[in-house]
């Protein structure tokens, strides 16, 4: 639900009064930082479903050693992922960029398969590969079991290990550059198929400042989303899971992070 008026005003204080939780409707769990300083967060250790925030983590993997034309074949079992995707053939071939694109903007698990599938021979390789990489950047509430996201036993993540995800996959200019796109293009390299999306990301193009980073949404982990934005020198990165009323909670939230970053010392 939309913060009330009174509770915007009176942030600030209850900041200064060391109140742990001033958004206690937004979300299950969240994680609010300012300038890479973590400022609010609510159950932010919580171990909860990431739906395809998860899809971060692919990205890095792929941004890690990036080769953005190299080519990728799409396979039976990418092309017949459920679920969000593009609806990709068993055959057609894409740039590493195209596929990544997609992944992020739209959160097509059939692109994001197929990533997963080209960097480490198989789905089941590529997890070990997120779960190392995972405790490489020290997510200790983070087990993951696929690639793209879907609801599965031992599957999850909290709000504070994807704001370390986020921060590290910021340091790749690559990860902004797709995920700021308002809408994107793609093309088969092989067959006259053009591929056409919007962001998911609705901030995108309507609230200044934001950039990025993912969208999620399952039946169990609820509405989720890495929001990121910057003014000026200010970067502000937003982590929900399970939220409420998701883009009007954030913008509040991204409103009053701005506005505390303009009032500190």
């Amino acid at each position: 639900m939309r913060l009330l008026l009174g509770l915007l005003l009176s942030c600030h204080a209850l900041l200064a009064l060391g109140q742990p939780d001033p958004f206690p409707e937004i979300a299950s769990a969240y994680r609010v930082e300012v300038d890479g300083r973590p400022v609010w967060e609510r159950q932010a250790n919580r171990r909860l479903p990431p739906a395809s925030l998860t899809k971060l983590m692919t990205a890095l993997l792929v941004l890690d050693d990036y080769h953005p034309q190299a080519e990728v074949a799409i396979n039976r079992s990418a092309a017949g992922e459920t679920g969000s995707r593009l609806g990709l053939r068993n055959g057609d071939r894409f740039h590493v960029e195209d596929l990544l694109a997609a992944a992020l903007i739209h959160s097509a698990n059939d692109a994001c398969r197929a990533l997963a599938e080209h960097i480490a021979g198989s789905e089941a390789h590529f997890v070990q590969r997120m779960n190392r990489r995972a405790r490489e950047l020290g997510m200790r509430d983070t087990r993951f079991t696929n690639a793209c996201g879907h609801d599965a036993p031992g599957h999850y993540s909290s709000a504070r290990d994807l704001a370390l995800l986020a921060n590290e996959s910021l340091k790749h200019p690559a990860l902004l550059e797709l995920t700021s796109k308002q809408q994107e293009k793609i093309s088969a390299l092989n067959a006259p198929r053009d591929y056409r999306f919007a962001n998911k990301n609705a901030l995108i193009g309507r609230y200044r400042g934001a950039l990025g980073l993912k969208t999620g949404y399952t039946p169990k982990a609820g509405k989720c989303l890495i929001a990121y934005a910057e003014r000026g020198s200010t970067k502000v990165l937003l982590v929900m899971l399970h939220g409420c009323d998701r883009w009007w909670d954030t913008v509040d939230i991204l409103d009053l992070a701005f506005d505390h970053a303009r009032a500190a010392p």
